[in-house]
């Protein structure tokens, strides 16, 4: 009888925690790949529940979002397509906190050595020359938007608008840059860092732009467990070393 009882236990202790271990979606902003899966790779050897993470411009995942997608937490670039995302009534009220900051560079391919000074009225098209700027989409991605803005506020949007590569993502518009096939593109800080290829030119004053600011919410499709725990372990002290790492700021 003793002995049966020591083998249900030990059967139990090797079933529970698989039992116990929840998967769930998370729909995140392109740019925080690399930062995003170390934590969910901490978060899973801890607590043994799994994120699957779709990576895209935020714009098309709150769309998706908007259509049914089953995610559980949706963390943006920007502020905008998180309101979107509210005033759909799609996400859990109260549920909704400003994660990280990012800083805004102009790159160029990494052999490059062309020098440019981010300033008022400063030679960006002249220094394009026949080729393209890369960033993403200016009409609906956040990096876009966020690069549109300064350099309208810098007085230099219309005569760089004509030689936009227009991309879907910013990792689209850094890896126009990476193979070389633009001279210059317009990303986050943390992709910069995240890509061998390419090097920082200069950063954008942040009076140019609207805060970079990604928040994260809830959705009305998650859980409660897993993936609120989850939540809270990336707004949690202990998670600061590793967005800082990945060139995060933390809000």
């Amino acid at each position: 009888m003793k002995t049966a009882r020591i083998l249900l236990a030990l059967t139990l202790s090797f079933l529970l925690p698989a039992a116990w271990a929840e998967d769930f979606t998370v729909f995140a902003a392109a740019s925080l790949k690399e930062a995003l899966d170390a934590q969910a790779k901490a978060f899973e050897a801890a607590k043994g529940h799994k994120a699957a993470i779709s990576y895209a411009g935020s714009n098309a995942l709150a769309k998706q979002i908007e259509a049914g997608a089953p995610a559980a937490l949706f963390i943006s670039a920007d502020t905008d397509w998180i309101d979107y995302v509210e005033q759909k009534q799609l996400t859990v009220p109260g549920s909704r906190v400003d994660l990280l900051r990012n800083e805004l560079v102009l790159i160029a391919p990494a052999a490059s050595t062309t020098p440019l000074k981010i300033a008022p009225g400063f030679g960006l098209a002249m220094a394009i020359g026949n080729g393209r700027i890369a960033m993403a989409n200016p009409d609906a991605v956040p990096a876009g938007k966020y690069g549109k803005a300064s350099l309208t506020a810098l007085g230099v949007w219309d005569s760089v608008a004509p030689k936009v590569a227009a991309a879907e993502n910013v990792r689209s518009a850094l890896a126009l840059v990476s193979r070389g096939e633009a001279p210059f593109g317009i990303v986050y800080r943390t992709d910069a860092m995240a890509d061998k290829g390419v090097r920082i030119v200069d950063t954008f004053p942040a009076g140019t732009h609207p805060p970079i600011v990604y928040p994260l919410v809830m959705l009305k499709t998650a859980k409660a467990g897993a993936a609120q725990e989850f939540a809270r372990w990336l707004a949690a002290p202990e998670a600061r070393a590793t967005w800082e790492r990945y060139g995060f700021l933390r809000n």
